[in-house]
């Protein structure tokens, strides 16, 4: 397979080789198999110009490596993941995954819109979960590799039909990944549809900024902007109520590490085994800032996000259980990923009180996510 990419000198693309040295950004190409329906699918790997990559499957929007240098230059794989296409499609807990039509949960599948009740999958205890069962995880993209001033880049593009998973209208996405010559891994997400729809699109990589596969994530440093978070019931669905942090073991406004209160008494992390809450991010909707900061003292390796969404979900691989093999060979036990997933807050249809997740032909929905790597 060859691709011809745009840039200031003309880059070509052969499949599994980059022409160039490790140098000069690249972009590769090479067979992840077929689905079960017999769809094929492609693993893209982008280079940026300080050799930071990342390998992103068409099936799912799927970031299945992002190796990230630590303090003493030292590249390691830094998101959980699976070796082949078939673990991901009947055993991945939304791995590294694009999530859609709507991230997080919706109670009991339904919102109502213009008066009309509309009725989801209930995929998780009853309620629908990241889209449905075959949400923008489990569908495979069209793919366009081309190259940026940023760095190398793929554009992902996938029409969900109207009525897909219970959603009103037919919804254009786009969702494009740019790993900038910064060492950012930078997604932004667009949407139009042609009929008043709802829609919450975010990613989902388990980090493990020690490396994937090395531990539990507990002594990671958090720091996260906000001062606001949504509580959730017993279903981990969200009451509607928008609670303060203050003197609970969801303030991180300063540096703190992940395990120091997370087996703490308190009910929320008793009903969610840790932390799997929406945070409501302190700036204004809209506006691209940074959210979160987390360390990994060992490494050295930090990693901000950035986002123009109004919160984010602050997960700490609570479900993980040792049952899940990954690369190379390493067994996830429990805690040994966490997610940062810019996004709408949960159940957002249900509650008016949240901002909107309405879209109307003639607007166009954007979610811009960055992750920001270095290395102190």
């Amino acid at each position: 397979m060859k691709f011809l990419i745009p840039h200031i000198a003309a880059i070509a693309l052969v499949a599994g080789t980059p022409l160039m040295n490790a140098a000069e950004p690249s972009i590769t190409s090479k067979s992840f198999g077929t689905t079960t329906n017999g769809t094929k699918v492609t693993l893209f790997t982008l280079t940026n110009s300080k050799g930071a990559s990342v390998t992103i499957s068409n099936y799912g929007g799927i970031v299945t490596s992002l190796k990230m240098p630590d303090r003493e230059g030292k590249f390691s794989d830094i998101v959980l993941g699976f070796r082949t296409l078939p673990e991901y499609e009947t055993k991945s807990p939304y791995f590294g995954c694009l999530v859609g039509r709507y991230g997080n949960r919706i109670a009991s599948g339904k919102f109502t819109l213009d008066g009309k009740t509309y009725q989801l999958a209930r995929n998780n205890n009853g309620q629908s979960l990241h889209g449905g069962l075959k949400g923008f995880d489990k569908v495979v993209w069209e793919a366009a590799p081309l190259m940026t001033k940023q760095g190398p880049s793929l554009k992902l593009t996938y029409i969900s039909k109207d009525g897909e998973e219970g959603y009103p209208g037919t919804l254009t996405v786009t969702a494009t990944y740019t790993l900038t010559n910064k060492n950012e891994l930078k997604l932004v997400c667009r949407a139009t549809t042609d009929k008043k729809t709802i829609v919450n699109l975010t990613h989902h990589s388990y980090f493990n900024l020690a490396g994937q596969g090395r531990g539990d994530i507990l002594n990671h440093i958090v720091t996260l902007k906000s001062d606001r978070f949504t509580p959730v019931d017993k279903k981990l669905i969200t009451t509607g109520k928008i609670a303060s942090i203050k003197g609970t073991p969801f303030d991180f406004r300063q540096p703190t590490t992940i395990g120091a209160r997370i087996n703490e008494k308190a009910e929320q992390l008793k009903i969610a085994k840790g932390y799997d809450h929406n945070w409501v991010a302190a700036k204004l909707s809209g506006q691209l800032g940074v959210v979160a900061t987390v360390e990994d003292p060992k490494s050295g390796r930090v990693m901000e996000v950035l986002t123009t969404a109004p919160g984010f979900q602050f997960y700490t691989g609570n479900f993980l259980d040792g049952t899940l093999t990954g690369k190379g060979g390493k067994i996830y036990n429990f805690r040994n990923g966490f997610c940062i997933e810019p996004q709408h807050y949960p159940d957002s249809p249900n509650h008016k009180n949240f901002p909107t997740v309405v879209l109307k032909p003639g607007q166009t929905y954007k979610n811009t996510i960055i992750y920001r790597f270095s290395a102190k």
